[in-house]
């Protein structure tokens, strides 16, 4: 039986950890823009640290920052939040952070894979913590403008200092996330977790189950838009009932045509075949396999990766997608169709 999941009160966070910490964002993307802005409004002391001259450099210039080296951000900062792409990660560590990581000082990830795999290795000096808001960097932002938050996991790999939990708190506080929910978890149960449901559910199986619908649909003489239609655009209508209220707000929602045919015909799609795949899935994410995968991705230059995404998007769906969009009223756009 699993264990109840430890959920942090308001009363267990101290937002004043932070107000003396000089915390450096590495990184601008999504997560590092979402976070950095929040972190500001929410009055504390953060800087950039990023590639001089480089794509995200110049936004965050346009933006109003005024952004450092890493090198120097890294030597200014009590927290270092390393949030770049799990695979940039550990050469922007060995290069630029590693040297200049102050002793007692946090690093902070949002993403336990290259800690979990070993990828980083950080001095016993330091702090290793996780904060880890269960949405993109956009929605990170854009929740924290309403005056809600993104929940967020956070977990201990090394607590140096003795206050590694609390300086962790007092970050998911900093993005808006006590707003919401803060939870315990460890970097292994995150890692595993996330990646698994990566693969299997949110950017594996449900895109392969929309496409194999679609697909279909079309070879048996519909018409693609209606494919499109019914196999992808619905998804959105469904995922907002379960987000907001689990399967109990869908059954309440949805037709009863539409619940007896799931009931019946869902457990046919995705039966025990299916479950076997993932358990296997799962173990090769456990053993580090995948991880291994990944590594040597890199250093292939991400050809396969590539490939595989251009093969995605040349996909029927995405054509009849871009030409559908254009005829919702809210969506029209003057972008000409995909030829």
């Amino acid at each position: 039986m699993s264990k109840k999941i430890t959920q942090f009160t308001d009363s267990e966070i101290d937002p004043t950890i932070m107000q003396d910490c000089r915390i450096a964002i590495i990184g601008y993307g999504s997560q590092g823009r979402g976070q950095a802005l929040n972190l500001r409004d929410s009055g504390c002391n953060v800087m950039l640290g990023l590639r001089q001259g480089g794509p995200s450099w110049l936004k965050a210039e346009s933006e109003g920052w005024h952004p450092l080296t890493i090198e120097a951000a890294t030597k200014a900062a009590d927290v270092v939040a390393l949030l770049t792409s799990d695979l940039s990660q550990p050469t922007i560590y060995r290069e630029s952070v590693a040297d200049h990581l102050r002793p007692g000082a946090s690093l902070l990830f949002a993403h336990g894979f290259n800690i979990h795999h070993k990828k980083i290795c950080v001095p016993a000096e330091n702090n290793v913590i996780l904060v880890s808001p269960k949405g993109s960097g956009l929605m990170v932002r854009s929740m924290y403008e309403q005056g809600s938050g993104i929940p967020a996991l956070v977990a201990i790999h090394q607590d140096a200092t003795g206050n590694a939990l609390s300086l962790a708190l007092g970050y998911a506080w900093g993005i808006g996330s006590a707003r919401a929910a803060i939870l315990q978890t460890s970097f292994a149960e995150e890692t595993i977790a996330d990646l698994f449901s990566e693969q299997t559910i949110l950017c594996g199986g449900l895109i392969e189950l929309i496409k194999q619908g679609f697909e279909t649909l079309v070879e048996a003489g519909y018409q693609p838009e209606v494919a499109y239609i019914e196999c992808l655009h619905e998804v959105k209508l469904i995922a907002d009932m379960l987000y907001d209220g689990g399967l109990a707000q869908m059954h309440h929602y949805v037709s009863e045509t539409a619940a007896f045919g799931g009931l019946v015909n869902g457990p046919r799609v995705i039966g025990e075949p299916t479950r076997a795949a993932m358990r296997t899935i799962l173990k090769e994410i456990e053993n580090g396999l995948f991880a291994e995968q990944l590594h040597a991705e890199v250093e292939h230059e991400r050809r396969f990766f590539q490939q595989k995404v251009a093969q995605e998007l040349d996909h029927p769906i995405e054509k009849t997608g871009h030409n559908v969009r254009q005829l919702f009223s809210w969506n029209r756009t003057n972008t000409p169709p995909i030829k």
